[in-house]
């Protein structure tokens, strides 16, 4: 089970100016140095076999995705890092637009679908994972098919959400793109009008729900499928609902990875090859096997019971373009959700 991260308005705002506190899994002299926005729980086992892969120690710095992307923006041409690996699009997506990801190779870009990498061809998205709403069926037999139907008055007090984690806030972002600022922040208006229920992370939310305590609740696809395969699914009176028809609430976001620019020569290469092996058919397979996550290379498919990723009906968006972090969280603060 992953540990559930929070991204904090505290210590983001700190990133432009403390770089933050990173830790190692070796002391080792590196052959590849990567900045992870990942969880260690979640990826070390990935890391392990690429460091069996490449032939050579991996050095992994783990923290925040935005606070290591502003440090890398920070470091410029002297980082150590080869691999930004990210927990979202938007992170990559700030440093597309700051010149510091260098171009990936056509083999490498093309096996993932456009939709799912960068359209400037400098970074891939390695999983992916879908918003969802997640309903008690005794508390709400007939979910809602969009998030703008969260904001009217018959599901006052009855909605929970978890308003410091990253993909909550990304798909916010993903509104203010898709729609636009002022109708983002309309609806922010309108969810705080309904008094929801705010809770630490994706997990308590699940929860939450489950027990009845709320009647629905605003999450990740795949804390479900972790919890039906824990569990039972037969044990959870939870079930999942994938928003329709593009609606910005049915978001597809993507971890995915990045070569450094300014990396010397050997860390490049390792780089490079450290890409090409996270969307190996070992990797993907780890990532719809272990976390629930959609793996997006071409030929792998999901986890068992998990709805094929082209089934969805997910808004178009150029997921590069979720960078705009500290204006969501601006807003989310303006709306006094956080």
């Amino acid at each position: 089970m992953r540990r559930p991260l929070a991204r904090s308005l505290t210590a983001l705002a700190a990133a432009a100016l403390t770089l933050p506190a990173l830790t190692s899994c070796s002391d080792e002299p590196a052959g590849l140095v990567i900045y992870s926005g990942r969880n260690e729980n979640l990826v070390g086992p990935l890391i392990e076999k690429l460091e069996k892969h490449l032939g050579t120690n991996v050095d992994v710095r783990y923290g925040d995705s935005a606070e290591l992307s502003a440090q890398l923006l920070e470091e410029g041409d002297r980082t150590e890092a080869g691999l930004f690996l990210s927990q979202d699009a938007g992170a990559l997506g700030a440093l597309s637009k700051e010149g510091r990801l260098a171009q990936l190779p056509p083999k490498t870009l093309d096996r993932v679908a456009p939709t799912y990498r960068s359209a400037a061809g400098d970074w891939v998205g390695v999983s992916g994972r879908v918003r969802v709403v997640a309903y008690n069926p005794d508390k709400a037999p007939t979910p809602p098919d969009s998030v703008h139907d969260l904001v009217k008055p018959e599901w006052k007090g009855k909605i929970g959400f978890a308003p410091t984690n990253a993909s909550f806030q990304a798909f916010v972002t993903g509104m203010r793109v898709l729609e636009g600022d002022e109708a983002a922040r309309a609806w922010l208006k309108g969810l705080k009008a309904n008094k929801p229920k705010a809770y630490e992370n994706n997990l308590n939310v699940l929860d939450a729900v489950d027990s009845g305590e709320v009647s629905l609740g605003l999450l990740n696809h795949y804390y479900w499928y972790e919890q039906a395969a824990e569990k039972g699914a037969d044990k959870l009176k939870a079930k999942v609902h994938y928003l329709p028809k593009g609606d910005p609430g049915g978001l597809v976001n993507v971890a995915g990875v990045g070569l450094v620019k300014g990396a010397d020569k050997q860390q490049s290469a390792y780089a490079q090859k450290a890409a090409d092996f996270l969307l190996s058919t070992e990797s993907q397979r780890y990532f719809a096997a272990e976390t629930k996550e959609y793996p997006l290379a071409a030929g792998v498919e999901q986890a068992d019971g998990v709805p094929p990723l082209e089934s969805l009906q997910p808004p178009k968006i150029d997921l590069g373009r979720l960078d705009s972090l500290k204006e969501t969280l601006a807003m989310l603060q303006e709306a006094g959700l956080v």
